[in-house]
């Protein structure tokens, strides 16, 4: 008799114990789940580290060089983004990048943004948090001056070879029209020394920068605008999901209803999106 009071004990005792972890268990649960999320948001950790890495490619005039030294950045996107930074209390840096690896860089969070005269299309939505356009912008082909006006739509040009830079919306606009007989480099400055060396016979370029590097007065003075192929929007690439991009698009909005950023547009002749 004594033996089985003991099984019984012993049984009753385990139970109680396992009942009680038990408790204890879903009580730490519970208080797991009611605390807040740990996570960083995108624009803590910039803040935290004092600074925003921004990818860029030499562009004028949205981000160029001054002296052939290249110590001073200048150009409507390094002054925006500089304001910018400064109103998000933080610095902002600027990498000179391979335009065809910014989405692996973005990602990796060897760059916090894309922030240099980048078309707003279907491939930037897939890879990254893009603000709303700032800056309007067209495609247009560029070639030797004596022979532009010649020539007025990509269906006049299939027997002449191009210079576009990898992965832009330069060479977007070619792919979509079928053209294949092009050379992709590493930057749209590079597009414009194959035209002026002889190496290809045209280039597709963003508006803007023919406007600022073409014609008389600048360094391609042979060189000039033939057909506008398209017109499209800029935007800034940030990570996605990244909160960064609600709070730029906020303080480019002050600075629209301020008249800095237009005034910002008026120096370098560009037109607000």
């Amino acid at each position: 008799m004594k033996k089985v009071l003991s099984v019984l004990l012993a049984v009753v005792m385990t139970f109680s114990v396992a009942t009680v972890l038990f408790t204890a268990c879903s009580k730490d649960t519970k208080k797991d789940e009611d605390k807040p999320s740990t996570v960083q948001s995108d624009l803590d950790y910039v803040k935290e580290k004092g600074k925003l890495i921004i990818g860029i490619t030499e562009y004028a005039p949205m981000n160029y060089y001054e002296d052939d030294a290249k110590t001073v950045l200048t150009g409507f996107d390094t002054e925006l983004a500089q304001a910018v930074c400064e109103k998000l209390g933080v610095e902002a840096e600027f990498i000179v990048i391979d335009w065809d690896n910014k989405w692996p860089e973005l990602k990796a969070k060897s760059l916090d943004a894309i922030w240099n005269g980048m078309t707003i299309t279907d491939e930037v939505k897939a890879n990254s948090s893009v603000t709303k356009a700032y800056v309007k912008n067209a495609q247009v082909v560029v070639m030797k001056a004596d022979l532009a006006a010649q020539y007025t739509s990509l269906d006049q040009m299939t027997e002449l070879s191009f210079a576009v830079e990898a992965e832009s919306a330069g060479q977007g606009v070619l792919d979509d029209a079928g053209m294949t007989n092009y050379t992709a480099v590493t930057a749209q400055s590079d597009a414009l020394m194959e035209v002026q060396s002889g190496s290809a016979d045209a280039c597709v370029i963003d508006i803007t920068m023919a406007n600022a590097m073409t014609g008389e007065g600048t360094s391609y003075s042979d060189l000039a605008q033939a057909a506008t192929l398209n017109e499209e929007d800029y935007g800034i690439a940030f990570r996605q999901d990244s909160d960064i991009t609600a709070e730029v698009d906020k303080i480019l909005d002050e600075m629209r209803a301020d008249g800095s950023l237009q005034k910002l547009a008026d120096k370098y002749s560009l037109t607000l999106a």
